[in-house]
């Protein structure tokens, strides 16, 4: 392979590879290795906007299709299909909890997370939630795991909610899920 020059994918490329690999629900692509083809120019936004070429991705479908084929290796993200992987980058969380619905109380409650892609997530043991704070403003960036190293950032409205049924439990505050205690923020914090 020596000389050989790596082509970058457009996302025309990706898509077609994309929809075949996800035909049956969620590809397995913590499985694939396939050889990196290079960055192509797509972000995905704090807010889960979806940028080809600094320009919004304005098909639901397409998102959907490309956040099949999403993976994380260490700090980096991928689109990964069987025979490509390209680099892509992410501002925050690759996908944003837009709804949540809460079943029971206490530490028997089960809250079940949905994504602005359609990912539901229930956390617990297998989808922990966890809440960055910013160290000079202390603003909180809450998060819940959806799929392997992927994570949704919490929507604020879907936050404030989460806060009016979240409990204090061994000198935190926090939210009950699956059995799980997911704390937020210590409870001598709070005013």
């Amino acid at each position: 392979m020596v000389g050989q020059k790596i082509v970058t994918p457009t996302a025309d490329d990706l898509a077609a590879s994309a929809r075949n690999a996800s035909s049956k629900g969620l590809p397995p692509v913590h499985d694939w290795n396939p050889p990196f083809c290079g960055d192509l120019d797509m972000r995905i936004a704090r807010d889960g906007t979806w940028f080809y070429l600094g320009t919004p991705i304005g098909r639901f479908g397409l998102v959907k299709l490309f956040s099949s084929i999403l993976r994380k290796d260490g700090d980096r993200y991928f689109l990964v299909t069987p025979v490509e992987k390209v680099g892509i980058t992410v501002d925050d969380a690759p996908f944003v909890a837009v709804d949540f619905e809460a079943d029971g109380d206490g530490a028997a409650q089960v809250l079940t997370f949905h994504t602005h892609v359609g990912d539901r997530a229930v956390a617990g043991p297998d989808h922990p939630i966890r809440v960055e704070r910013d160290p000079e403003t202390g603003e909180p960036s809450p998060y819940v795991l959806v799929r392997d190293r992927l994570e949704a950032l919490i929507d604020r409205k879907s936050f404030y909610r989460l806060v009016d049924i979240g409990a204090h439990h061994e000198g935190w505050f926090g939210l009950w899920s699956s059995g799980r205690f997911f704390p937020i923020i210590p409870s001598d914090e709070l005013p």
